[in-house]
Protein backbone atom coordinates (compact mmCIF):
# COMPACT_ATOMS: atom_id res chain seq x y z
CA UNK A 1 0.00 0.00 0.00
CA UNK A 2 1.57 3.15 -0.61
CA UNK A 3 1.60 6.28 1.83
CA UNK A 4 0.50 9.70 0.42
CA UNK A 5 1.68 11.87 3.75
CA UNK A 6 0.40 15.54 3.94
CA UNK A 7 1.79 18.03 7.00
CA UNK A 8 -1.28 18.57 9.37
CA UNK A 9 -2.16 19.84 12.50
CA UNK A 10 0.74 19.82 14.99
CA UNK A 11 3.32 19.40 12.07
CA UNK A 12 2.76 15.48 12.20
CA UNK A 13 1.76 13.51 9.60
CA UNK A 14 -1.48 12.15 8.87
CA UNK A 15 -2.47 8.91 7.73
CA UNK A 16 -4.00 10.06 3.78
CA UNK A 17 -6.16 6.68 3.13
CA UNK A 18 -9.06 6.72 4.27
CA UNK A 19 -9.22 2.48 4.43
CA UNK A 20 -6.42 2.66 7.09
CA UNK A 21 -7.80 5.00 9.44
CA UNK A 22 -11.02 2.95 9.59
CA UNK A 23 -9.09 -0.04 10.05
CA UNK A 24 -7.13 1.85 13.15
CA UNK A 25 -10.53 2.53 14.41
CA UNK A 26 -12.23 -0.78 14.15
CA UNK A 27 -9.28 -2.93 15.85
CA UNK A 28 -9.16 0.37 18.51
CA UNK A 29 -13.26 -0.60 18.82
CA UNK A 30 -12.51 -4.16 19.38
CA UNK A 31 -9.69 -3.79 21.99
CA UNK A 32 -12.40 -2.55 24.07
CA UNK A 33 -15.23 -4.57 23.17
CA UNK A 34 -16.95 -6.36 25.81
CA UNK A 35 -20.28 -8.27 26.12
CA UNK A 36 -23.19 -7.02 27.61
CA UNK A 37 -24.05 -8.44 30.95
CA UNK A 38 -27.40 -10.24 31.66
CA UNK A 39 -28.93 -7.21 33.60
CA UNK A 40 -28.01 -4.72 30.61
CA UNK A 41 -30.21 -6.94 28.50
CA UNK A 42 -32.86 -7.45 30.65
CA UNK A 43 -36.21 -6.65 29.09
CA UNK A 44 -35.02 -7.18 25.77
CA UNK A 45 -35.12 -11.08 24.86
CA UNK A 46 -31.86 -11.02 23.83
CA UNK A 47 -28.85 -13.32 25.91
CA UNK A 48 -24.93 -12.07 25.76
CA UNK A 49 -24.65 -15.41 24.07
CA UNK A 50 -26.02 -13.23 21.18
CA UNK A 51 -23.30 -10.87 21.06
CA UNK A 52 -19.77 -12.13 19.30
CA UNK A 53 -16.70 -10.28 19.95
CA UNK A 54 -16.09 -8.75 16.68
CA UNK A 55 -13.40 -10.52 13.75
CA UNK A 56 -11.30 -6.89 13.05
CA UNK A 57 -8.56 -7.84 10.57
CA UNK A 58 -5.54 -5.48 11.20
CA UNK A 59 -3.59 -4.48 8.13
CA UNK A 60 0.12 -5.66 8.09
CA UNK A 61 1.25 -1.77 7.96
CA UNK A 62 -1.01 -0.82 11.34
CA UNK A 63 0.03 -3.98 13.13
CA UNK A 64 3.34 -2.36 14.92
CA UNK A 65 0.73 1.06 15.92
CA UNK A 66 -2.17 -1.65 17.68
CA UNK A 67 0.89 -3.28 19.78
CA UNK A 68 2.08 -0.37 20.72
CA UNK A 69 -0.68 0.82 21.75
CA UNK A 70 -1.34 -1.49 24.15
CA UNK A 71 2.05 -0.99 25.68
CA UNK A 72 0.63 2.24 26.63
CA UNK A 73 -2.92 1.82 27.00
CA UNK A 74 -3.29 2.81 30.54
CA UNK A 75 -0.91 5.75 30.28
CA UNK A 76 -3.83 8.02 30.43
CA UNK A 77 -4.15 11.95 31.45
CA UNK A 78 -7.31 12.03 33.85
CA UNK A 79 -9.25 15.28 34.65
CA UNK A 80 -12.96 15.71 36.50
CA UNK A 81 -14.24 14.72 32.69
CA UNK A 82 -12.28 11.05 32.90
CA UNK A 83 -9.67 10.46 30.38
CA UNK A 84 -8.68 12.99 27.97
CA UNK A 85 -5.60 12.28 26.50
CA UNK A 86 -2.32 9.59 26.73
CA UNK A 87 0.71 11.17 28.41
CA UNK A 88 2.73 11.88 25.65
CA UNK A 89 5.50 12.16 28.07
CA UNK A 90 5.28 8.09 28.52
CA UNK A 91 4.57 7.79 24.71
CA UNK A 92 7.30 9.38 23.40
CA UNK A 93 9.90 7.90 25.82
CA UNK A 94 8.66 4.61 24.78
CA UNK A 95 8.57 5.54 21.15
CA UNK A 96 12.22 6.15 21.68
CA UNK A 97 13.24 3.27 23.04
CA UNK A 98 11.94 1.54 19.89
CA UNK A 99 15.04 2.97 18.03
CA UNK A 100 12.93 3.90 14.95
CA UNK A 101 13.78 5.72 11.69
CA UNK A 102 12.62 9.54 11.99
CA UNK A 103 9.88 8.48 8.67
CA UNK A 104 8.63 5.55 10.69
CA UNK A 105 8.50 7.65 14.11
CA UNK A 106 6.33 9.79 12.50
CA UNK A 107 3.85 7.17 10.93
CA UNK A 108 3.77 5.30 14.39
CA UNK A 109 2.85 8.91 16.08
CA UNK A 110 0.20 9.53 13.34
CA UNK A 111 -1.26 6.17 13.58
CA UNK A 112 -1.14 6.19 17.74
CA UNK A 113 -3.01 9.98 17.06
CA UNK A 114 -5.90 7.83 15.24
CA UNK A 115 -6.45 4.91 17.99
CA UNK A 116 -6.12 7.59 21.00
CA UNK A 117 -9.04 9.68 19.50
CA UNK A 118 -10.65 6.34 18.95
CA UNK A 119 -10.23 5.17 22.19
CA UNK A 120 -11.57 8.04 23.63
CA UNK A 121 -14.93 8.05 22.05
CA UNK A 122 -15.48 4.35 23.09
CA UNK A 123 -14.13 5.70 27.01
CA UNK A 124 -16.27 8.49 26.99
CA UNK A 125 -19.74 6.24 25.01
CA UNK A 126 -22.56 6.89 26.99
Amino acid sequence: MSRHRRRGDGGFPHLAPEGARKKLIAATRALYWKRPSEAELAGTGLKPKHYTEPDVHVWPEAWDAIQFFTRVLRQWRVGQGGAYALDYLVVFHELDRLNLPPDRYDEMLAQLRVIEDAALEVIHKD
